[in-house]
């Protein structure tokens, strides 16, 4: 059995936690540094295939030292300098594998489905709505036009191109259109999807696109998107204990570049108003009685309740502006940090009481985006986190491509967190809609993958990337459907009787600017 004197950095080994259920587990964790308190060895470890923000300082007890895996050789590897630079990023996934990616081919994507009749040939097939509910009678289809036939009043899908080639349609695959159990299935099978302006998402975890075998590779420049290629020890470690916004104290996830001579605290003060940062409680004491803010500088865009949220030009305000992105920093491990804030916008909601208004969350977006990102980061503060705060900053990101007149998508690569607020997010809205859809005159709604994107401003990809995570698009006789589920609809029945805030468009008061015409921002 190996000493704890004899652990060092690089090292594998059990280490003991709690789980979410208070139970105590054995997963096996990297020693990232070692360092003595006092003359007591601490250990910082960090839990292979678990998220970064989990990482911590653990003592000689809670180490397994009966299974200790020594140092890998490959551990120490070149810098851009050719200077040898820290071990790899071997817990995480390495972004830069999703740039060895297959091309995806140039022709049009195809919604995933049989072939339609020989008469259709390559034009456009309309995309029907049924709502398949437990008490129907699943096994009977719905009557669909002879080959060649078009009603009048059906629209077209413009998105879709010619079906591949499958076999025809027994019994089974019967049963598949119209699933008995009423349930959707998490993912569909993949299929080659066309090359995509806008990139997915960049590691498997937070791949958004299930059905696209070949997604793009990630931006990784000219935004916040983090380069990954230069990872060294110090940055995957936390360096700043805890914080003081306000009256919450939390507790950072990630690396965040403050200035050295402040990781050394036990805690950082910052004043919620200015984000300022100050060295002990009497500094912040002192600064509040010279800081005038009581909320964000910036113009107030919307109002509704305790709800605002203010507009803040990354030029105009730009010591703010840095101020939020080294706190955001702390909670966003997929994106890095420029102190040029120049060519950003910041949205921060916040709660407002007697004493002023609180932050509770921000995004960012680029005042010009060629890719159509209307968010670069987007953060809810964890003391506001599971509160619906997400979604109200996720739906007031789309309401402003709404008055801008744009379809927009969050820039990429999500955090695990963000990646399951979007894809509730865009899954509550499409179903809202679908659900809301009527018949006209006896036939089944009709509604096509351009109008959804329109009716909402979510792009096309995240419309049909939505729908085929939830299962719902099938193929009978010629058309595309959309099989509600019974599950399906009560989940969201469920999941929107939760759902109290929301975005009121009448007190949005927000004129789009057209920043292209500027000579500088």
């Amino acid at each position: 059995m190996a000493e704890a004197a004899e652990v060092s950095e690089g090292c594998r080994l059990p280490v003991l936690r709690r789980n979410q259920d208070n139970e105590d587990e054995w997963p096996l964790a990297e020693i990232l540094s070692v360092k003595d308190i006092s003359g007591r060895r601490l250990f910082y470890v960090h839990y292979i295939d678990f998220n970064k923000r989990l990482d911590e300082w653990v003592t000689p007890e809670r180490l397994d030292l009966q299974r200790v895996q020594g140092p890998r050789k490959e551990a120490k590897t070149p810098t851009k300098n050719g200077l040898p630079g820290s071990r790899p990023d071997s817990p995480e996934r390495d972004p830069r594998k999703s740039l060895e990616l297959p091309a995806a081919p140039a022709s049009g994507k195809s919604l995933p489905g049989p072939p339609g009749p020989p008469g259709l040939g390559s034009g456009p097939v309309p995309l029907t709505l049924r709502f398949h509910l437990p008490q129907e009678n699943a096994a009977e289809p719905p009557p669909a036009p002879p080959p060649g036939a078009q009603r009048p009043t059906k629209r077209k899908v413009e998105v879709v191109s010619p079906a591949t080639p499958v076999p025809a349609a027994t019994e089974t695959s019967q049963a598949s259109v119209f699933p008995q159990n009423g349930s959707a299935r998490r993912a569909v099978a993949a299929q080659p999807g066309r090359k995509r302006k806008s990139a997915c998402l960049g590691t498997d975890e937070d791949s958004q696109d299930s059905s696209d075998g070949a997604p793009s590779a990630p931006r990784m420049t000219g935004s916040l998107v983090s380069d990954r290629s230069h990872d060294d020890i110090v940055t995957r470690m936390k360096n700043i204990e805890c914080i003081e916004l306000g009256r919450h104290r939390l507790k950072p996830w990630y690396f965040s570049p403050y200035p050295q001579e402040l990781t050394a605290l036990p805690v950082l003060y910052l004043c919620e108003f200015c984000l300022k940062y100050g060295h002990s409680l009497r500094c912040l004491q002192r600064h509040l009685t010279k800081c005038d803010l009581r909320h964000p500088p910036g113009n107030e865009i919307y109002r509704k309740g305790t709800i605002s949220f203010f507009e803040i030009d990354g030029r105009k305000n730009k010591s703010y502006s840095q101020n939020l992105c080294l706190l955001a920093k702390c909670f966003l491990d997929h994106k890095t940090l420029y102190y040029d804030t120049d060519p950003f916008l910041f949205y921060v909601m916040t709660e407002y009481d007697c004493k002023g208004f609180h932050i509770v969350g921000y995004f960012s977006k680029e005042k010009e985006s060629t890719e159509d990102y209307n968010v670069a980061c987007i953060l809810t503060l964890p003391p506001y986190q599971r509160r619906g705060y997400g979604k109200l900053l996720i739906e007031f990101s789309y309401e402003l491509s709404k008055v801008e007149g744009k379809t927009g998508t969050p820039e990429k690569p999500l955090s695990d967190l963000g990646l399951l607020s979007y894809r509730s997010y865009w899954s509550q809205t499409i179903l809202e809609i679908l659900m809301g859809l009527k018949a006209e005159g006896g036939e089944r709604p009709q509604i096509t993958i351009n109008e959804i994107s329109e009716i909402t401003s979510i792009k096309k990809e995240d419309v049909i990337s939505t729908l085929q995570y939830l299962n719902l698009i099938n193929y009978y006789k010629g058309q595309y459907i959309l099989t509600l589920s019974g599950d399906i609809v009560e989940g969201h029945e469920r999941a929107m009787l939760k759902r109290v805030l929301r975005i009121d468009a009448k007190c949005l008061h927000f004129t789009p600017k057209d920043w292209s015409k500027r000579g500088k921002w």
